[in-house]
This record gives C-alpha cells, structure tokens and sequence, in this order.
C-alpha cells in the first residue's frame, strides 16, 4: 500500500495547482498525485490556442518538480473510503492518507448516437489526433457553438482546412453573448471562410474525415456520490474548500461547486484561472492555511482576430448594459440584475481591465454607459 500525507485525485491543471498549494502549506508533507492521463500535469488552453500559432508543445508542461509531488500516470481512482482514509486504483493498488484532495475535473458530453470516431476535444492526446488529421488535410465537422467549438473551428481554419460547424443556436457564443453580438460572431466566421449550419444538431458525419465535438463538461462526481460525499452539479465545498460534513477531504477545480460570496450564489467555473486559484488556495487549505476563497475567476478567449476577458456571471439572459467603441469589434458588456447591477463583464478586445471589473461587481453599484466608458478606457 503506498501511504501519503496527501493524495491527490487528478493529473490535471488543477490537481497539479492542488500540489503547488499543498507544498507552500507543508514544505515536508508527502503528496501523491493520481492522473489517468499518460502525460504529467500541461496546460490545457494552447490546446485550442497557442498550439495552432506555431505554438511550442515542449512550453506547455506544468514544473510539476516545484512541489516535489510522486506522480503516478495512468491510474484511476475507482473507490475511496473516508472511514479508513484509503482509496483504490483501477490496477488493484491501495493508497492511505491523511488528506485528500479531488480535482477530477469532468468528461465531456457526448453525442446521442454518434458513433466512436467522434473526437471530443479535451487532452493532448485529442489535440495530436486532429492536429495530424489537419495535417493530412482533412474536412472538419465541429459540433458545438460555444467555447471550445468555436475555438477548435478557429484554429482549423487558420490552418487553411474546410470547416463546417453545427449548433442548435442563432449565433455562436449564444449562452453567453448578447443576441446582436452572438449573430455578428456568426457571420464574422462566415467571412473567414467557417460554414455554418445553426439550428441544426448533428445528424452524420457522412463528408467529413473528421468530427470534432466541443459541447462542455460533465463534473465526474461519482467518486464522491459512491463515498456518500454531497454532490449539486459538482462536489459541494466550503469557502476553504472542505467537502461538506467532511475535515479532512477537499474538492477543487472544475468539479468543485463553491459559494460565491461576490455573485451571492454558489456554482462551478470551468476555467484555467479557477483551476490555478482555486487549486493552489484548497491545497493550501489541505496543508493547514484557512483561507477563504473569495477570487471571481476570469476567462478569456481568441477568435480569429477577435478576443475577450471576461469575469463573473456571464448570461445572455440577463439584462445587459453595453458600450461600444467600435461596434462589435470594441467594447464592453456589463450583465446586470434587475436593479442595474453588475453581475459580470464582457471585455470584448479591452484589455487588462479584468481587476477594475471585479471591483465593479463588488461594489454592487448600479452601471450605466458612463462607468461603462470608465472601465473602457
């Protein structure tokens, strides 16, 4: 039985923040690191990005030798059991610990009845396969209007492959920009050269070499379902990261539901700067720290030559205030409640204003054009 003061259930940006954290806690705390993946810890968002622009693959690996973690790869936690602090691997191996830390993150959503050549973009692995694929030349199909699938439908394109995107949608971004901005994304795509099929779902794949979906994440919670640890949309935690009910496991990342004391709510965030933060605080947490949790994550995004940061609750159904420099190239979108106040910021190409926004939701004052045109400036 390998024995660790710390076990840490997920090889990904975040479990790898959960180390960093962890070690800054307790420099001489033992930690060990499970990932099902065959790669140590990378960041995931040049997968989608910098990759695509001659990016390098050797910068995106994490210095996972700072926290001094041992690293077991190709492993999956199939069981844990609080009473005895020990958890179980797929390959019959037992680990004990003092604390546990799960950043399981979540498997993608598939499609009904699709076949298995669909590829559902996520690790490194999915990035080789259609990365050699577009190297051969091969004609896209992506499913999916929103983060990952216009992103994906980008990169490929900016490789000089044909792309045809699929979405129930009006406009790609639906979900989370406004209508008008949503419609103009659309055709912006249209002009570089994307083929567009909205209000559609995907039906076959017959033209295609190639289907590549990007429909968002499932939070993998089952873990802590069959350990009877409180599951709502993700594994429920404290403002410190504590699995409710529970002292000595902690949850993190993209499968943690955490309060949200600026929005006045809890939720999930799916992002690289939640992983990072949110990582490193609750593996401090685990170390002893007691900190609270209180950053609102940002976002951002690259769309040919268009690009955001954004932080908070981004909702196209809710009211919005927008300002516009330049229309639909230049701007900012303030999501608000009923009262005209922020509940998150779209900063369409205004740059390192992400601070100034958060300010902005915590005040909790109501917005109009002109602290709009404060904030864009």
């Amino acid at each position: 039985m390998r024995s660790y003061r710390y076990l840490v259930v997920g090889g990904g940006m975040t479990g790898d923040a959960v180390c960093n954290g962890i070690h800054d806690a307790d420099p001489e705390g033992s930690i060990g690191l499970v990932g099902e993946e065959a790669f140590p810890p990378y960041k995931r968002p040049p997968l989608t990005k910098g990759l695509w622009k001659d990016g390098d693959e050797s910068k995106i690996w994490r210095n996972v030798e700072e926290h001094g973690a041992e690293i077991l790869l190709g492993r999956r936690i199939v069981s844990i059991d609080p009473a005895t602090h020990t958890a179980l691997d797929d390959a019959g191996d037992e680990y004990a610990y003092e604390r546990l830390v799960l950043a399981t993150g979540g498997t993608p959503r598939r499609l009904d009845g699709a076949g298995d050549d669909v590829i559902y973009f996520r690790t490194l692995a999915d990035y080789r396969r259609v990365r050699a694929l577009s190297d051969e030349g091969a004609r896209f199909l992506v499913v999916g209007g929103g983060f990952i699938g216009s992103e994906i439908a980008a990169a490929l394109r900016s490789q000089g492959r044909d792309v045809t995107m699929v979405f129930p949608d009006e406009g790609l971004g639906w979900r989370t920009f406004p209508p008008a901005l949503a419609r103009f994304v659309a055709d912006y795509y249209r002009e570089r050269g994307v083929e567009l099929r909205p209000g559609t779902k995907f039906e076959s794949a017959e033209g295609f070499d190639a289907v590549v979906a990007g429909l968002g994440i499932v939070p993998r919670t089952e873990l802590a379902e069959a350990a009877g640890l409180p599951v709502d949309d993700g594994i429920v935690v404290d403002a410190y990261g504590h699995v409710e009910g529970q002292e000595d496991i902690f949850a993190a990342g993209d499968v943690a539901r955490f309060p949200m004391r600026a929005l006045g709510k809890s939720g999930r965030v799916e992002h690289e700067d939640h992983a990072n933060t949110h990582g490193r605080l609750v593996g401090a947490n685990a170390g002893g720290a007691n900190e609270r949790y209180d950053h609102l994550p940002f976002f951002y995004s690259d769309l040919f030559d268009l690009g955001y940061e954004a932080v908070g609750d981004l909702d196209s159904r809710q009211d919005a205030v927008e300002l516009w420099l330049e229309p639909n190239k230049k701007g900012v979108v303030a999501y608000v409640d009923s009262d005209a106040r922020p509940r998150g910021f779209l900063l369409w190409n205004v740059w390192g204003k992400v601070d100034a926004a958060r300010d902005l939701i915590r005040a909790a004052d109501p917005i109009d054009e002109g602290t709009l045109r404060g904030l864009a400036g």
